[in-house]
Order: C-alpha cells, then structure tokens, then sequence
C-alpha cells in the first residue's frame, strides 16, 4: 500500500483509506463481517478509517474503536463526523449555524464519539454538511478550538455537500479548516475547478468519497437493479437516475483494459490526481478490501487512457426537497 500526505497535517496516509459508510447502517450488514473486512484492510496496509456518528448511530465508531485497540503496534487515523443537529442532508442554503451546528451541539458528539470509540482522542473531526455561509458565525470555530485546545482530536474538516464542491472553497481560503471530503470520481470531476487548486494553494488535504459513484461505477447495475426495503438505495437509484447511471457505466465498459475491472479502473482514475490525499471507498466485504488495495498496488492509469475517460465527465446537481 502506497501513502500520501494529508495536507498540512503531515501525516502519511494509505491512498487507499476506508470508508464505513455501509457498516451498522446498510441492510445487511454484520457486525463480524464488518470486524473481519477492517481487520484485513490494515493487515494489508490500509491505515486511515473514515466515520461517522449516524453510521449505526455510533456502531460504525464502536466497531473502529475495536479495530484501534486490537492493532495498538500500528497508527490507524481515525475520523470521524459530527452530524447535523436537525438531521438534514445536504445542507440547504437557509439553514443556519443553530439549525445544523450550535457550539453545544459539537461539544456534545465530539464527547458522544470519543465515548463510542473508547478513545482517548481521535485524529481528524468533521462537520457532516457544511455551508460556506457558517462562516460568518464564528461560534463554531471557538469551539472547535477549545475542543482541539483540550487535546480532543488533531485536525478538523468538512464533508462537502453532494455535487456541491464550490459550497467549500470559501472555507478552505479561510485558513481554518485541514481537509475535506468531496465526490470525485470519474463522473463526478468538478472538484477539479476551484475546490482542488484551493485545496493546493492552501494544503489542505483532499479526500475522495464516492469513488464508485454509490454503485454506478461498479458495473454491476441494471435496470432491475433493486434493494431491500429501506435501504437507501431505493430513494437514491430512483427510475430515472437508475437509467442514466446504468447508461453511463456502459458506455465505460469498452474502456476497460483486459485484466482488470471497472472499479479497479475507477479507483486508479483518480490516483492520477496527485491533489487526493486518500480515497475512501465502502468495503463491507474482505474481498472488497483485497480488490481495492490491488489499486494501489497497480498505479494510477497509463496517461492515454485517463485521458480519454476525462471525456466522461457527468455533471450534475444536487435536487433540493422541502424540509
């Protein structure tokens, strides 16, 4: 396993990280399947695990919290996110600081995450949503100081809003923030544009979420494609975004070179992008995680062909439901 550096931090990471985001809360996830997935990923070099508290309202950091204690000869970054306080996703442009994070909100998960990890303190916290308009309600950032101040975590970051990765750069020229957590993925380029030359300007550490674009970018959609009833899937993979993510992944699969697959394709994509820190896609799976670090160990693409999947860049925008 290869590793980067996080921005400014100067930590080392794996390029490779792990999201969580389908432990606890997926249907059909296992606790011991989980337990065996995260186990193998740091056998084999993977050594920064993305969280949350509304994975599993807290079982995702539980189960990372394990994965720390039994690996105590190896350092593992933790992050973590504090989710917002009216339980909205994504953030909309009339909430304000009191709706999604009050200072008495983040003092209360930061505490209520550092209880469920059984940690002392963790490495790196996030705001789960984030608008670029909070930053003219310093209260947060007093906080958030204080908090660092008493040795709580080491650095803090945002997640950036679904197809929104303008919706962070103000935060990031600001000067207050390590990192952030964006879509990027073959389909998903627009952090390119302005957020990734602020986030180079600035170093501040990139990471990329949704490398497989939720599923699309696994190849294994149809239009028959259907999940258990409350997964969220069901609500994401509406008819119509099922039709075009299934056209999209099509047209893709020529591309393809013999002798891998189209995820490993999609994880080396951006492993060309020398901005990204650390990538962090789901793996409830151990073949999951054996898959992805092949990317790694692979490299990014050869120049010719990123260059021609550059050309399947789909831009999108979030829909904004009532409340």
């Amino acid at each position: 396993m290869k590793c980067r550096r996080f921005g400014r931090t100067g930590w080392m990471v794996s390029e490779i990280g792990y999201g969580m985001g389908g432990m606890a809360s997926w249907s059909g996830s296992s606790d011991t399947e989980s337990q065996q997935s995260l186990q193998r990923a740091v056998d084999l070099g993977c050594n920064f695990f993305d969280t949350a508290w509304n994975y599993g309202d807290g079982q995702g950091e539980r189960l990372l919290g394990r994965l720390v204690r039994r690996n105590p000869g190896k350092k593992l970054y933790v992050a973590t996110k504090i989710p917002p306080k009216n339980l909205a996703w994504p953030a909309r442009p009339e909430f304000t600081l009191d709706d999604c994070f009050p200072p008495e909100h983040i003092d209360q998960y930061v505490h209520s995450s550092l209880e469920n990890l059984g940690l002392e303190n963790f490495d790196l916290i996030q705001f789960h949503t984030w608008s670029d308009v909070w930053l003219e309600d310093d209260r947060w950032v007093k906080k958030i100081d204080d908090l660092r101040q008493q040795g709580l975590f080491r650095a803090v970051g945002l997640s950036i809003n679904r197809w929104e990765p303008w919706n962070g750069v103000r935060a990031v020229q600001s000067g207050l923030i390590d990192s952030v957590q964006v879509m990027y993925n073959i389909f998903d380029q627009n952090p390119e544009d302005v957020l990734f030359p602020a986030c180079v300007a600035l170093d501040v550490a990139v990471i990329a979420r949704c490398p497989l674009d939720q599923g699309s970018l696994t190849g294994t959609l149809t239009l028959e494609s259907k999940w258990p009833e409350g997964d969220w899937r069901n609500t994401h993979f509406g008819p119509e975004t099922l039709k075009e993510s299934v056209e999209h992944a099509d047209a893709l699969k020529p591309l393809v070179p013999r002798g891998i697959t189209l995820p490993e394709m999609a994880l080396r994509f951006i492993l060309n992008n020398p901005t990204v820190s650390t990538i962090i896609p789901g793996m409830p799976k151990v073949k999951n995680v054996e898959e992805n670090v092949r990317a790694s160990e692979q490299g990014p693409l050869p120049v010719d062909l990123h260059t021609e999947l550059r050309k399947h860049r789909w831009d999108r925008k979030a829909v904004r439901r009532a409340k």
